[in-house]
């Protein structure tokens, strides 16, 4: 009986706090920016604005700086896009090229401040967004069209 007579006293309050929930709607809220808005402006500091248009199947020469002991130099990686994630200062490319017989992909992320800089060297004309059939392929199989601009 006193399990029962809590219960009544649980549900009534629920219903009293639903209520006043819904009549109080907004009036005494603090007007706040949704946390979105919040990231968004942050991420807006790491978004770099120097960059080309990129597209999957695009040849591209990507200047990365590496580290190594005390000094640090530029090295290029050249290949093709294969995949594009992302957006924001999450963004990120992935870049595929043969290297002695052997297939090397390396994701990038583009706002990163390792990446110095991208190049585009092709446009390609492609019909897919992840270009991942070009893992299978060997030789002149993997040739792309270049975009024709008019």
């Amino acid at each position: 009986m006193l399990c029962l007579q809590y219960y009544q006293q649980y549900v009534s309050y629920t219903r009293l706090k639903f209520m006043s929930d819904f009549i109080n709607l907004g009036l005494n809220k603090k007007k706040e920016k949704p946390m979105s808005l919040i990231i968004q402006e942050i991420e807006k500091e790491n978004i770099k604005t120097d960059l080309p248009k990129l597209n999957p199947g695009d040849s591209v020469k990507v200047f990365v700086r590496i580290k190594e002991g005390a000094k640090e130099r530029t090295q290029a990686f050249e290949g093709v896009i294969i995949k594009k994630r992302g957006s924001g200062a999450g963004q990120t490319i992935t870049v595929r090229r043969v290297f002695q017989g052997v297939g090397v992909e390396r994701v990038f992320p583009v706002n990163s401040p390792r990446i110095e800089s991208i190049k585009i060297l092709r446009n390609g004309s492609v019909r897919r967004a992840k270009l991942y059939y070009l893992r299978e392929r060997t030789g002149k199989a993997t040739r792309i069209k270049e975009k024709s601009t008019r």
